[in-house]
């Protein structure tokens, strides 16, 4: 339900896609979303920034 709103919400403001992160060992989801026709986008890699090196970095911004 939650995302057949979100494709909703997407066509209304002419998104041209949805995307969501899943953990790669979360079987039963992936077989979910694959049903719906979503398609997995193996080559893209997520990064993340936190705890010290996130202050690091906006501390850069006022350098």
């Amino acid at each position: 339900m939650m995302l057949s709103f979100l494709a909703k919400l997407c066509i209304e403001r002419n998104c041209g896609r949805l995307e969501w992160w899943c953990l790669d060992w979360n079987t039963p989801s992936i077989g979910f979303y694959k049903k719906m026709g979503a398609v997995a986008m193996d080559e893209w890699t997520v990064y993340r920034v936190a705890g010290d090196a996130l202050v690091k970095l906006a501390e850069k911004f006022d350098e």
